[in-house]
Order: C-alpha cells, then sequence, then structure tokens
C-alpha cells in the first residue's frame, strides 16, 4: 500500500464517519519497502491540490521522514525545487507499507496490513 493512499482512507467503523479523527489512519510496527518508480513531476503537480497536507505531514512524521513543511507548496515552488520533488516523490509514490496495522485515532480499531494490503472488512458488530 504506497503512502498516498492513506492520504484518502479514513475508518470504516460506522461511529467514526462523523469524527475527524478517523482520518487520516495512523501506521502501527510499520515495514515500509521501497520500489523505484520513475519520477513524474507533472503526477505530483497535478496531485498537490488533492492532498490533505496536514494529513500527509501527520503520517510522514509517524513513519519517520523528515518533517514537511507547513504549508504545501505551490506548483510553481514544486517545480523550482527539485530536492522537495524528489523528497515527495519518494514518500508518496515509492514508499509502500508491507506489514502492519493502520490505527484510527478516534475508535482504535486496527486495520491489519499484509503483503501491503490492508484488510478493510469489519466485524458484524462494527458495521
Amino acid at each position: 500500500m504506497k503512502v498516498l493512499t492513506l492520504n484518502f482512507l479514513s475508518c470504516a467503523v460506522k461511529s467514526c464517519k462523523s469524527s475527524s479523527d478517523s482520518f487520516p489512519l495512523h501506521p502501527k510496527d510499520a515495514e515500509l519497502v521501497s520500489d523505484d518508480v520513475e519520477l513524474n513531476q507533472q503526477l505530483l503537480v497535478n496531485l498537490l491540490p488533492r492532498i490533505d497536507w496536514n494529513a500527509l505531514r501527520t503520517t510522514s512524521t509517524e513513519l519517520g521522514f523528515p518533517q514537511l513543511p507547513e504549508q504545501p507548496p505551490t506548483a510553481e515552488e514544486l517545480q523550482a525545487d527539485a530536492k522537495m520533488l524528489k523528497d515527495l516523490h519518494t514518500l508518496l509514490m515509492e514508499t509502500q507499507i508491507n506489514e502492519g496495522k493502520l490505527v484510527c485515532g478516534h475508535c482504535g480499531h486496527e486495520y491489519a496490513v499484509r503483503e501491503g494490503i490492508a484488510n478493510f472488512l469489519l466485524p458484524s458488530h462494527l458495521v
């Protein structure tokens, strides 16, 4: 599961739908792997407005990556800053969670990640 994917996932438990604490899901005991993916500057520029920057900053810190700036870079700033472009590419496109858990900040439910696939099936009492 690419780190980028975490920016679009929230807890599936019914009682968490109205809570802002259910997003983002927090990685726990995450085993990270890195894939070589060709840098696509235009893809990152186009993704930037769709990313919840605060959630990405949280995820980045929890995974042990360097602290991201307070505000997201503009498209022009990203295109002009090769280091920031490469760092975001590495975090979003190359880094994957291979094993571990994703934990809801509201209810504490843990979603297992095995072989890069998160299991979002809930027991019947949580649906």
